[in-house]
């Protein structure tokens, strides 16, 4: 097994510039999850140029390992360097074949990458009947054969994105001393299981535990919606110096700006950042329905930023064209407020 040292490639701090002018001595790193669908480099890229003063990382949507290796254009357009300027993005892979993983980590490393991710969280059933995301926590021997492979290997530094278990969380504690023979550059922990999807609570009995016991860095990631979420979990866990920010983010661009600054966002700029994505989807798009589903995708999360929002909301997602989509999200940045959290 490889016993090369952690942390062999040390995290950017893209947050430190913000946190100078502001005059933050904040020291968490922060990471923004990757969501299937949503957070390509469109979308990065916008939140990148209206509101990031904090990210340390950026994770891609999963990309499903198969023998073939990187192949797909979509695949390859997300991880192209020139699509990712100024970014720390961190590609994460799914799958249980850890020859192939190997596979990918060596062309990503030639494509000037230094951290890899491996999705070992993902709830879908789709994912989790191949035994892959979280179905590969249910047989903790195919998981341990998986990451020897891996780690046999390697020769970049490799991270882990995990949920506690399949149904229960007292499996975590033996996923986790799993997770402690390798040399994991950081664990990435959403304590759910799998059956709990994204309802119920995070256990933070369970992360807490893991505090206690893992060898690798953590990283929390779970329910922090608004800077008050944030702040009851660094009163928890104070020695706690990563969180990654999801669906919180998605549906609240300014959340992390909040958190470190103490304003929220304004309608203009969550409106430039709105055009922005829609101008770029627009561009690398053939006709409008594909944009529009993805902006109305976007739309399910961004919703809960406005109050009154409704009537709007269900123009935007009747929209047909761009021009009926245009006039629905003015009329919406036109006469909803701004909800304060």
């Amino acid at each position: 097994m490889m016993t090369a040292p952690r942390n062999c490639f040390p995290a950017e701090r893209s947050a430190s510039g913000c946190r100078k002018r502001f005059g933050m001595e904040e020291e968490m790193e922060f990471y923004f999850a990757p969501l299937e669908g949503i957070t390509g480099y469109v979308y990065r890229n916008a939140f990148h140029e209206a509101f990031d003063c904090g990210i340390s990382k950026y994770f891609t949507p999963f990309i499903a390992m198969n023998r073939n290796g990187l192949t797909k254009s979509r695949e390859l357009e997300d991880l192209n360097a020139e699509h990712n300027r100024g970014m720390k993005v961190v590609p994460q892979l799914l799958g249980n074949n850890g020859k192939e993983a190997v596979f990918y980590l060596h062309r990503l490393k030639k494509m000037g990458y230094r951290e890899v991710n491996l999705n070992l969280g993902c709830p879908y059933q789709t994912v989790v009947s191949k035994g892959k995301g979280a179905g590969l926590l249910q047989d903790t021997d195919k998981l341990n054969r998986f990451l020897k492979e891996v780690f046999e290997e390697a020769d970049i530094a490799v991270s882990v994105k995990t949920r506690i278990g399949m149904e229960r969380p007292e499996e975590f504690e033996e996923i986790l001393e799993i997770y402690n023979l390798y040399p994991l550059s950081e664990l990435i922990i959403h304590p759910r299981v799998r059956e709990d999807f994204y309802g119920n609570h995070p256990d933070m009995e369970v992360f807490r535990m893991a505090v206690a016991k893992s060898r690798a860095p953590l990283c929390y990631n779970g329910d922090i919606f608004t800077v008050e979420d944030y702040h009851t979990f660094t009163a928890a866990f104070p020695d706690i110096q990563r969180v990654m920010l999801g669906r919180g983010l998605i549906a609240n661009p300014g959340l992390l700006s909040e958190i470190l600054t103490g304003k929220a966002a304004d309608k203009e700029t969550l409106l430039g950042f709105h055009d922005k994505i829609f101008e770029d989807y627009q561009r690398i798009m053939s006709g409008d329905i594909n944009t529009l589903f993805k902006m109305k995708e976007l739309w399910n999360y961004m919703q809960f930023l406005f109050d009154g929002s409704q009537k709007h909301i269900k123009r935007i997602r009747k929209a047909r064209n761009g021009a009926e989509y245009r006039s629905a999200v003015s009329a919406l940045f036109a006469e909803c407020p701004l909800r304060v959290y």
